[in-house]
């Protein structure tokens, strides 16, 4: 056995030889081929193209096809990337989008403030509401403005719609509002067109009651209510709401301002009510001239005796 392998080998590494050589010697002709510029060494190459290359297509189409599936895999890495930056751009332009659509409700409730009419010698100071309550028994929100601001309690306070509540509590740089829904809240109001005066109390549903109507039977939903100026506690013709008839057979207001995007509040400055004092400063005195004077003559001249 290891005689014929030695001989099997012996004969191999001949061929081998010859092989390699012949294979060199062909591949040096092919250079030399295609180096030479001759007319007719270029027709001999074109010529051996024409009779080569058509019968090696089927060798050709598994490169082709690899050469293909390299281009399309380049092609899906560019549209992963473009992807992944489309994706980032769309996640911006979300973020974009919501701090617009938060920049233009502001900008709206802003508007809805310039646009309410007051009267003119009412002034006002504007504040951004920082928080509410939280509680289901109390309807109030804290304000950024208090008494370095001049605010005092009981003044009157406005969304861009209509009347909101009324501070009750000042700090130095907050304040506390009461919303008209609050149980601890009561507004004087005027019903139009009856003109009849009731009074709002809040019972912490989004519709508060109208009490102590003299004729309730003359009100039709849709009346106006406005704010009232008895007992100096609001300016009067504030917008309040409008009437409602309710499922209990109640008469309540909806409420005018939008409790549900209050952000910007205006705190209206109400002008102090004067306070009398003295009755007797309502009626004026007589006039001290000649009158009196004339008066006190003759009794200066009667005399005791005189009768």
């Amino acid at each position: 056995m290891a005689n014929a392998s030695r001989q099997e080998q012996d004969f191999i590494r001949p061929v081998r030889r010859v092989l390699v050589g012949l294979l060199a010697v062909v591949l040096l002709l092919t250079f030399l081929i295609w180096r030479i510029d001759s007319p007719r060494v270029e027709q001999f190459r074109m010529a051996v193209i024409d009779r080569v290359v058509p019968s090696f297509d089927w060798a050709m189409r598994p490169v082709a096809r690899a050469v293909a599936m390299a281009e399309n895999f380049r092609s899906y890495a560019r549209i992963i990337e473009q992807n992944q930056e489309l994706r980032r751009e769309l996640q911006q332009m979300r973020a974009w989008r919501e701090a617009a659509l938060q920049l233009e409700q502001r900008n709206a409730q802003l508007l809805d403030l310039n646009q309410v009419r007051l009267d003119p010698q009412l002034t006002h100071v504007t504040g951004v509401v920082m928080a509410d309550s939280g509680s289901p028994f109390r309807k109030s929100v804290l304000l950024n403005v208090g008494a370095r601001d001049g605010v005092q309690d009981g003044w009157a306070v406005m969304d861009g719609l209509g009347l909101a509540g009324r501070i009750a509590g000042v700090g130095q740089r907050t304040s506390r509002v009461v919303l008209l829904t609050d149980t601890a809240s009561a507004v004087p109001v005027v019903i139009q067109p009856s003109g009849q005066r009731a009074m709002l109390i809040g019972d912490t549903s989004p519709f508060p009651i109208l009490e102590f109507i003299e004729a309730p039977d003359d009100l039709r939903p849709g009346d106006r209510v406005i704010s009232s100026d008895d007992g100096g506690v609001f300016p009067a013709g504030l917008l309040v709401g409008e009437v409602v008839l309710t499922r209990d057979r109640r008469l309540r207001v909806r409420i005018a301002a939008d409790y549900g995007r209050l952000e910007f509040l205006r705190v209206l400055r109400s002008r102090p009510v004067e306070r009398i004092t003295d009755t007797g400063a309502l009626i004026a005195p007589p006039d001290i001239g000649a009158e009196p004077e004339a008066a006190s003559a003759p009794l200066a001249e009667t005399g005791p005796g005189d009768g």
